[in-house]
């Protein structure tokens, strides 16, 4: 029982008892501005990216700010996150990027998460330069010329090899795989972060230094810097299924939230919540921008979303 139904038990009782000690006289509830109900607690698992923390930081105020519930944030990298569904440590991964090999494992087998519905975000890896070295070089966008150009690409890290730029080690990758059997003269170094990948890419367009780098879309890059995606074999269904033989590029992504089994059938107008939050890639970049460049916290750049698009997130709220 909710905290808030109690309340409103009591109360109940009490305006019977006061009234049966005043002879049956009416007494009058007094009312006041509609407050959320109180909820429970809601772990929700953040992932090192700041897209993931603008979806996160949204669902968050909401949770928090409309339905009286309490968010634990818990910054984690994805695969200790899922694994926080069968120790009770996450309720919620907002931004999947295709885990099937982790749904496989914590759904299908373990049976301690369920899908909860697509994000509206489309997902897009890729290995991107900027734009002037595509000016410089117009046929470097075919994997089958990265050969040719692989020294532009050389650093002290790369032994040699020209560097294909990584992130988080948590990611989704199938660089190695991609290099071997494509037969590129690459290699990759981890750069251990998005902020490192920012950075990377933001000196590169400044000091004209050439970059090959893992990065992905939605991101609030893009409206930085002019980047361009290098064209690997194009994705066909069943063509990564191995992830050793992976010789094409990666899938455009639907991507979903994930939560615990247990949240799905015990999570309430919170669980209700999660399932319907769904928005646009440009909504998720205007809120993540607002973190980067503008010094606003996740909470600051959340209220500003939620205070212009009521019309967006009205409908998330379970009534």
């Amino acid at each position: 029982m909710r905290i808030g139904r109690r309340v409103r038990l009591l109360a109940g009782v009490l305006t019977l008892a006061l009234a049966a000690g005043c002879g049956g006289a009416k007494v009058e509830a007094v009312s006041g501005p509609a407050r959320p109900s109180a909820g429970g607690t809601v772990k929700i698992a953040v992932n090192p990216w700041v897209g993931y923390e603008a979806s996160a930081g949204v669902i968050a105020y909401l949770l928090e700010k409309k339905l009286g519930y309490t968010v634990e944030r818990k910054e984690l990298a994805e695969q200790v996150s899922w694994e926080g569904f069968e120790k009770g440590d996450v309720d919620v991964i907002v931004e999947n990027w295709g885990h099937e090999d982790l749904k496989k494992t914590f759904i299908q087998g373990r049976k301690v998460a369920v899908e909860a519905g697509s994000t509206g975000n489309k997902g897009v890896i890729g290995w991107y330069v900027p734009k002037w070295m595509v000016d410089k070089y117009p046929d470097i966008t075919d994997y089958r010329n990265l050969n040719k150009y692989a020294s532009l690409f050389r650093t002290p890290e790369s032994g040699g090899k020209g560097q294909l730029l990584f992130g988080d080690p948590s990611y989704v990758s199938n660089e190695e795989a991609l290099i071997k059997n494509l037969g590129l003269d690459l290699k990759v170094v981890v750069g251990g972060s998005e902020a490192a990948l920012i950075e990377s890419a933001t000196q590169a367009q400044k000091q004209r230094r050439p970059l090959l780098f893992y990065f992905w879309n939605p991101h609030w890059l893009f409206s930085r810097i002019d980047l361009v995606r290098i064209n690997l074999p194009p994705h066909t269904p069943g063509c990564d299924a191995d992830p050793k033989k992976v010789a094409c590029d990666y899938a455009e992504l639907d991507l979903d939230k994930i939560v615990s089994r247990r949240f799905a059938e015990s999570g309430g107008r919170a669980y209700q919540l999660v399932r319907n939050f769904s928005w646009t890639n440009a909504a998720q970049n205007a809120v993540a921008d607002d973190i980067t460049n503008h010094g606003m916290s996740v909470e600051e750049a959340a209220r500003k979303w939620v205070e212009a698009n009521e019309s967006v997130w009205s409908p998330w709220i379970p009534r």
